[in-house]
């Protein structure tokens, strides 16, 4: 499997919070090659399952969520521009001047509107998500014709090929997360498996980790590992918060996560030669597996992850090679 081309393919589809269902069709037909029962329920949450001929083998569960951030159109103005509230933690510090798509009746070019440097009194000020607006060029007629109050908008970006194994591209936060589940299941093919295998791809994380309650409450998984990026490390970072790109997978610590598993993983990753880094997420981990490990009478949970730069932007950046690992660490501890 292609892990380039795959995230490519993926990251190309919108999927907003709550409108997954562009991203959820390309990422069940993906899913097809290796799972049995592929459906995407009535959230947008994609689930299959991969069974093991072990006798009484216990349900691991695979997650990642499939939903990304973006914004939603709340008003039209006397003018013709779109006013626009976030979905997820959109980060407002990029907005003005970028290029965007509403996507209404038909998909539709915009950009926000800015003031320019000349005319602006303070150029520090980060402007408020409602503050803002998209100038498509349309009449208050025009734009009513095909374009809803609800729909979704995206800032324009594209997947691109950096230095060595590094891509450049939207909702690599957490595409990626699927692509190493993927990965991991296609290196299961000629494994035994350990676990029964059930794999969640969650619609909604990005506004509460909504669609992973309703899987994990429908698989009911005796253990579980949550696939999710975490923050690469910049010059304007602090090392402790931070892994390099191409370090590896991140292996989850956590008052959260199951003790016995993280030490199970980091052991294989160390035995394996996987390369990894440990994460320390003190209280909470801030992705699915918060709900994961409480959902019915409670799921022994750990999070697997790899490091991105620029998260919740539209050119969030990620080393092939940590998605790789990841997919290996979890082919070592399922098969």
């Amino acid at each position: 499997m292609d892990i380039k081309s795959n995230l490519k393919a993926l990251t190309e589809k919108a999927g907003v919070s709550g409108d997954e269902r562009e991203a959820s069709e390309a990422a069940a037909e993906l899913l097809r090659q290796y799972a049995d029962n592929v459906e995407i329920d009535s959230f947008g949450n994609i689930t299959g399952t991969v069974k093991s001929d072990a006798p009484d083998a216990q349900t691991l569960m695979l997650d990642a969520h499939i939903d990304r951030i973006g914004m939603i159109v709340t008003y039209i103005d006397e003018g013709g521009f779109v006013k626009m509230g976030s979905i997820g933690g959109t980060d407002n510090r990029i907005m003005a001047a970028q290029s965007v798509t509403v996507h209404g009746k038909r998909k539709i070019r915009g950009v926000i509107s800015t003031l320019p440097p000349h005319v602006s009194n303070d150029h520090s000020k980060v402007a408020e998500i409602g503050e803002l607006a998209v100038d498509v060029g349309m009449t208050k007629e025009e734009a009513e014709k095909c374009i809803s109050l609800g729909d979704r908008i995206t800032i324009n970006s594209d997947f691109r090929e950096l230095i060595g194994d590094r891509v450049s591209a939207p909702a690599v936060d957490d595409r990626s997360g699927v692509c190493a589940i993927l990965t991991a299941l296609k290196m299961l093919k000629s494994r035994k498996l350990k676990y029964n295998i059930a794999v969640s791809f969650s619609a909604q994380e990005e506004t509460g980790e909504r669609g992973v309650k309703q899987t994990a409450f429908r698989i009911r998984p005796d253990r579980a590992i949550a696939v999710d990026v975490s923050f690469g490390r910049t010059p304007d970072s602090e090392p402790q918060d931070t892994a390099e790109l191409g370090s590896g997978v991140m292996i989850g610590f956590s008052a959260a996560l199951d003790r016995e598993m993280s030490e199970s993983l980091r052991n294989i990753a160390a035995e394996k030669d996987i390369p990894f880094t440990v994460e320390v997420m003190p209280s909470s981990t801030g992705t699915n597996a918060d709900s994961i490990a409480v959902s019915g009478g409670g799921v022994r949970c750990c999070t697997l992850s790899f490091p991105i730069r620029y998260m919740h932007t539209p050119t969030e950046t990620v080393d092939i090679r940590d998605i790789e690992a990841t997919a290996r660490l979890i082919c070592e501890y399922a098969g």
